[in-house]
């Protein structure tokens, strides 16, 4: 069996851009090594679902991440338009209702759920300040097997906690990560931030990283070195 994994279908680089020109220029920046590529609430806001269909369009791999959390119906049917327009991931968050009605939502479509477990940029502090006193990591583990039990296809959750959750619900839930920052650059406002190199070890899937590339005086420059590092990490935790 080949266990080979491209790190080019593994690396999801954030669209945090205020227009959808701004988000084709990216793309075009970029080239051909990035293949799947994040849409969140600021670029959503702006250009709504026609910038999915044209990354789509464009033959890439999109993930929506819109964090829903509604009444049932809501989820529901957001869901079942996110699915029509091709979407590959979409964010929910980890609200056992709110799952449940987006596995419904989604019927039998390739649209893969992914459960919003605890933001990247909350620490223990934010969670008591919400009235929650479990540790960010005994949080993260359940909402990861909430998601598992109501037919979610994987979790977003910070590099901290990939071992933890692949000990509590095995190999099968997809890890998305978020906050992954290259050595020698900054966090940004992420509390939980990993290297890719740290990420990967731990058992995460997928790595989205945004500024480190947006930011880039040569974005497609600063793609090829990630790919590299996460190359390196994938065949090393196989091998």
């Amino acid at each position: 069996m080949n266990t080979h994994i491209d790190a080019r279908d593994r690396l999801i680089v954030a669209l945090d851009v205020p227009s959808a020109a701004e988000a084709e220029r990216l793309v075009d920046r970029m080239g051909d090594q990035v293949r799947f590529v994040k849409v969140g609430l600021e670029l959503y806001t702006v250009a709504g679902p026609d910038i999915v269909r044209i990354l789509v369009d464009r033959g890439k791999r999109v993930f929506l991440d819109l964090k829903f959390l509604d009444i049932e119906e809501t989820v529901r049917r957001a869901t079942a338009r996110v699915a029509a327009m091709g979407a590959t991931f979409l964010t929910v968050h980890a609200n056992r209702k709110a799952l449940l009605a987006a596995v419904q939502g989604r019927g039998q479509s390739n649209l893969k759920l992914l459960a919003v477990t605890v933001l990247t940029n909350f620490d223990g502090e934010d969670l008591r300040d919400m009235g929650i006193q479990r540790s960010v990591r005994d949080l993260v583990t359940a909402r990861a097997q909430l998601a598992a039990q109501v037919g979610c296809d994987g979790v977003v959750a910070s590099g901290e906690e990939p071992a933890a959750i692949r000990a509590t619900v095995g190999p099968g839930l997809i890890i998305v990560t978020p906050g992954v920052r290259p050595a020698g650059t900054g966090t940004d406002d992420h509390a939980r931030a990993t290297t890719p190199t740290q990420t990967i070890a731990a058992g995460a899937d997928y790595l989205v990283i945004g500024r480190p590339i947006r930011d880039a005086d040569d974005p497609a420059l600063a793609t090829a070195a990630i790919l590299a590092e996460m190359q390196t990490a994938f065949d090393r935790r196989i091998g």
